[in-house]
């Protein structure tokens, strides 16, 4: 599957899939979860602070120098300014079960 064919799964479509795998859950409670939780990673990136997650990986923030660019239209030097990114690095068991479901779906769908 190429790129252009993978589709994204949307914050809403999470909120929905978690709240069928857990119908005790009311689905009002479920997207104030799944908020809360993308709130405070985000908050604490914004801090500085790394992320860790056991098993899935770990957010990071880069640093990205100031630099001379380019105005693609009038060929004018622009100063980009320095800025923090955030990256995200897969764990080993994350990396690991998104090969093995590759690696299923193409042995399921060859044959």
């Amino acid at each position: 599957m190429s790129d252009q064919e993978q589709q994204a799964i949307t914050r809403s479509e999470l909120v929905e899939s978690l709240a069928e795998q857990f119908p005790q859950l009311l689905p009002r409670d479920v997207e104030l979860a799944v908020k809360t939780l993308l709130d405070t990673m985000t908050q604490a990136l914004a801090e500085g602070k790394r992320i860790e997650l056991r098993g899935v990986g770990s957010f990071v923030l880069h640093h990205r120098p100031a630099r001379a660019g380019r105005n693609p239209k009038s060929g004018e030097k622009v100063l980009i300014p320095e800025k923090r990114v955030p990256h995200f690095k897969p764990g080993k068991e994350l990396r690991e079960r998104v090969d093995y479901q590759a690696h299923k779906a193409k042995g399921s769908s060859g044959a």
